[in-house]
């Protein structure tokens, strides 16, 4: 199975490489096919706008690489070998193939239109994404992208259904989706700046358990970390308060209502103006979620795909998914 990230690492070159042998493949088989449905070298000459050597050069170039005639040259035309006829219907279906190939290195180098759907994790697309996006914007305006949010089962579920053609999720498996990492998204203990262990910066796990916690949705991939490094821990969490936003989660920090586990994605901005205060945890618990770019395995991906995976591979330095195709 060929592999995108191996076309992708230096994918100037790569393009320049095919494109040559393409078209030189092209010429010979496209000369060969006019000359046998026309049974004459002049007539395939003139349906193709050359001259009849060209044309001659290009079958004569072809015979020598196979090695055998194809065609019995007459007084007033040509008629196909019997190698010839049997190679007939395999130049056609090549000749088609390497037509595909072509027009798909053309887009490759030029998105220039095309409309992109992504499945993104809530958290993911409201911090992450717009970074992303901008990038992807900058070099293909004129790719229209959609966006679906939803827990990072729910994207993988799009996935899997196709009403995505891409997922940025917290990474999960399957074995019909190709799951790539981007990055690990640190989660980092926070509370209002006046809460004591802000004033201390510091705070143990079994001081943490003490206090009201309050987490953001049941359901995630997100609450169910949290709730599995306390109780690895050997602490139980003390959860006060269940939402569904990380934005009215800071709103109720804010507020010092309790404390919380946020990615630091979402957190930078308050945290910047002094209204959340960085908790360091003093057992050094590192807690991380990895994060990864999803797509269906053994599809054939358009070159709008392909464009926002290079983008991807580009900001995080990380090989994307191996792809079989290259354009729909």
């Amino acid at each position: 199975m060929d592999s995108i990230e191996r076309y992708n690492t230096s994918i100037g070159d790569s393009l320049r490489t095919a494109k040559e042998v393409s078209l030189m493949e092209l010429a010979q088989i496209q000369a060969f096919i006019a000359a046998a449905q026309r049974g004459s070298f002049v007539r395939a000459a003139q349906a193709l706008i050359i001259t009849q050597p060209s044309l001659s050069a290009r079958i004569h170039a072809l015979e020598t690489e196979l090695n055998t005639m194809l065609f019995h040259r007459l007084g007033r035309g040509v008629r196909l070998t019997e190698a010839g006829k049997a190679f007939l219907p395999y130049a056609q279906r090549a000749l088609e193939t390497l037509e595909q190939g072509r027009d798909t290195l053309n887009a490759l180098e030029k998105v220039s239109s095309g409309t992109l759907q992504v499945g993104s994790a809530r958290a993911i697309g409201a911090y992450v994404l717009p970074d992303i996006l901008a990038r992807f914007r900058e070099q293909h305006p004129g790719i229209d992208v959609n966006i679906r949010t939803g827990r990072s089962t729910e994207v993988l579920q799009m996935v899997m259904d196709e009403e995505v053609q891409v997922g940025l999720a917290r990474s999960l498996k399957h074995p019909d989706v190709l799951s790539t990492w981007l990055y690990d998204e640190e989660i980092s203990l926070v509370s209002h700046p006046e809460h004591p262990f802000a004033l201390k910066g510091e705070a143990s796990i079994y001081d943490i358990a003490k206090e009201p916690l309050i987490l953001y949705d049941r359901d995630s991939s997100y609450f169910q970390l949290i709730d599995r490094v306390c109780r690895e821990a050997g602490v139980i969490p003390n959860v006060g308060m269940v939402l569904d936003s990380i934005e009215a989660t800071k709103r109720m920090i804010e507020r010092g209502f309790g404390i919380s586990f946020l990615p630091v994605h979402g957190i930078t901005r308050e945290v910047e103006s002094g209204t959340l205060a960085l908790i360091r945890i003093t057992e050094g618990h590192q807690v991380t979620l990895p994060t990864s770019v999803m797509v269906r395995r053994a599809r054939i991906y358009s070159p709008a795909v392909l464009a926002f995976l290079r983008v991807l591979k580009s900001m995080y330095e990380v090989d994307v998914p191996p792809l079989e195709a290259t354009s729909v």
